[in-house]
């Protein structure tokens, strides 16, 4: 019974392992609005960053399970260098302000796998 039980546990860690694990790269776009007039993303251009790095990773496929994903987020605490995005699992946070700092990321970064050092935060 006990060895069972064991073999289950390890079964559904290995299962959250891989569910959790199942993209080489995963973006978090911070589209947070306040709506007190404070500084935030959502005034830098946020949306449409995001809009273009998505369109960008499935133009290049690199879209899909294990391979990049891109998703919108709320705050991520990080309003005076915004807009920001998160790269997981590495950890890379980027400030960009435009299209070629986005493309610049998805190149060096999520192609060749090197962070741009000028954009990270």
């Amino acid at each position: 019974m006990q060895d069972a039980v064991v073999h289950e546990i390890t079964r559904l860690a290995a299962d959250r392992y891989n569910f959790v694990m199942s993209y080489q790269y995963h973006l978090f776009f911070c589209l947070n609005e306040r709506s007190n007039g404070d500084d935030c993303c959502a005034r830098h251009n946020a949306q449409s960053l995001f809009d273009y790095a998505k369109k960008r990773v499935k133009e290049l496929g690199l879209n899909g399970n294990g391979k990049v994903r891109v998703n919108k987020s709320g705050c991520l605490d990080h309003c005076a260098n915004g807009p920001v995005m998160v790269v997981y699992p590495q950890g890379v946070w980027y400030s960009m302000i435009d299209e070629s700092d986005i493309e610049e990321i998805i190149q060096s970064h999520l192609v060749s796998g090197k962070p741009v050092e000028r954009l990270v935060i």
